[in-house]
């Protein structure tokens, strides 16, 4: 078995909390030996740290694209502080465009609340959790992140294209005062569709993003409806 079959297994041990080699291997069932080559790999892709024998992960590089299972553990308290203000701007009968950040999917089970939504979403766990929850869902297909199993590409933006939404609500990893701001050139342009295309539009975004900038700009503030946070009105 190589360092990249063992790779989740790496993720969801220290997911929960740092360990040092010995408690890896042991858990692992492999030699503290093994442990250490496959952290040494781990480090050069900046999946890990490693600091006097401790390992942890590493879920903070700003040039680094998380994955969804590490970032559905940041800050879920505010995300579901966030998905309750968002709730104030839907109503019965919405066409809710989603994006497949994890802020977003924190909307789902206060959706049930409403009547007759439609979700539209680019995310296919998004999409998934909607359609078990009894919602009307439109999912857009195209080519799938292994990072955030979100839909991207110019299939995915055509879909979106050919739909109008009342309201969307989607994420990004950085805000400041005048620009949301993302890594990634292929989510963005899905978001921009959906600002596009929606009568409202709102950002979620939880305070550890606040004051900062990421390499893609996503849009500017003031083309937006607005920002929700965790922050009192």
């Amino acid at each position: 078995m190589s360092v990249f079959s063992r790779e989740n297994q790496y993720i969801n041990l220290l997911a929960q909390q740092p360990l040092t080699v010995k408690e890896l291997a042991e858990k692992l069932f492999i030699s503290e030996p093994t442990v250490r080559r496959d952290i040494n790999i781990l480090k050069e892709r900046e999946l890990l740290t490693c600091n006097k024998g401790v390992v942890a992960l590493k879920t903070n590089s700003p040039d680094k694209r998380i994955p969804l299972f590490i970032r559905n553990l940041e800050q879920n308290e505010a995300k579901g502080i966030i998905a309750k203000k968002a709730l104030t701007h839907i109503k019965d009968g919405y066409v809710i465009m989603l994006d497949a950040s994890t802020t977003a999917f924190h909307l789902l089970p206060h959706l049930v609340e409403f009547k007759k939504i439609l979700v539209i979403t680019n995310g296919a766990k998004t999409a998934l959790e909607a359609t078990s929850m009894g919602m009307r869902t439109i999912c857009t297909g195209g080519e799938m992140t292994s990072e955030s199993f979100s839909f991207v590409g110019s299939d995915a933006e055509l879909v979106l294209s050919r739909y109008n939404a009342d309201i969307a609500f989607f994420s990004s990893r950085g805000v400041n005062e005048s620009i949301a701001s993302d890594n990634s050139i292929l989510e963005n342009n899905i978001r921009k569709v959906m600002i596009k295309n929606s009568r409202e539009s709102y950002l979620l975004c939880d305070n550890s993003k606040f004051g900062k900038v990421y390499l893609n700009t996503l849009c500017r503030i003031e083309d937006i409806t607005g920002v929700i946070s965790e922050n009192e009105d």
